[in-house]
């Protein structure tokens, strides 16, 4: 009898493996996707830290989990009622008690340690951040003033800002550290960039509302374009909240600036986000609009019912 569970037991070891093996195989993923678990690719280092934690903790939570599964499987295919005998009762047994009081506390408390190392880097700022963007949000659209670089006109901070018809490009350069401001002039929106594996709620007025309204990030590892969002929702174009973060070299990021701060011949006023990347030479990167999302025509009256709605 003995040896015919074993045989069993083996055969469904066997048959479990074969079937997840199929099932990772199949999904045509390499080893560093899969282990991302859906996670987009970071291109910050506090991004890349949440990654990590991300990646470990679900692999604990799997661990646990085929362990109890394993157990689970192990109780139905062995100990299934085989007569009215009742099994012999065991009252207490203490290693297993001890076991599952220990295990536990153990798994929270190496969770609990390396949720706290990770946020704190991620909530971390130097005292001297290379550039800083207030994030200005309101419904339904960004705005991002840059309170070092002055225009040569006014002495007002460099802005850009969304329009229905133009989304916003929220200009940084790559490989130095940024710090974000932000505050909303109306209700609760939310800053939320995929690759940065970060968002933070923008408040109006965050000082009196006790709200953390400032992060860092150390740099972003690559040059690129990488869409953001809204996400809190804030009303009836919550939805098409959207901006873009371009990604410039630092040479490139200089140049920008030195033209958002000079007045453009042309119009007489200082050149807009799309007006200077235009004036630039760096390939893709100086698109003067967004890539990453196109705007949503907010106008209901462009937008007419299919023939024959309504007959």
């Amino acid at each position: 009898m003995g040896l015919k569970e074993g045989t069993r037991a083996a055969r469904l070891a066997k048959v479990t493996g074969l079937v997840g093996l199929v099932g990772v195989g199949a999904t045509g993923c390499s080893t560093e996707e899969v282990l991302r678990f859906g996670w987009p690719v970071a291109v910050t280092p506090q991004a890349e830290a949440m990654r990590e934690l991300w990646t470990w903790s679900v692999v604990a939570a799997l661990a646990v989990g085929v362990i109890v599964w394993g157990l689970i499987l192990w109780s139905v295919a062995f100990h299934r009622k085989k007569s009215e005998e009742l099994p012999r009762q065991v009252a207490y047994n203490l290693p297993l008690e001890l076991v599952l009081l220990v295990v536990p506390t153990v798994i929270v408390a190496v969770l609990f340690y390396f949720t706290a190392v990770t946020q704190n880097y991620v909530n971390d700022q130097s005292e001297d951040p290379d550039v800083t963007v207030d994030v200005v949000a309101f419904q339904w659209n960004w705005e991002f003033r840059y309170p070092d670089y002055k225009t040569e006109t006014s002495d007002l901070p460099v802005s850009t800002v969304g329009s229905s018809g133009e989304i916003p490009l929220l200009v940084v350069p790559q490989g130095q550290s940024i710090r974000f401001r932000l505050e909303s002039t109306d209700v609760i929106h939310s800053f939320f960039v995929p690759e940065f594996h970060f968002k933070r709620d923008v408040f109006p007025q965050p000082k009196k509302n006790n709200q953390d309204n400032e992060f860092q990030i150390d740099r972003i590892d690559r040059t690129g374009s990488f869409v953001g969002r809204c996400a809190e929702l804030c009303g009836t174009y919550h939805a098409v909240m959207n901006f873009e973060v371009r990604a410039l070299e630092s040479a490139d990021f200089d140049r920008y600036m030195e033209l958002r701060q000079q007045t453009n011949e042309k119009t007489g006023t200082p050149y807009t986000a799309a007006e200077a990347l235009t004036e630039m030479d760096c390939g893709e990167l100086c698109t003067p609009y967004a890539v990453t999302t196109t705007p949503f025509e907010t106008d209901r009256t462009v937008r007419e019912a299919s023939s024959g709605a309504g007959k």
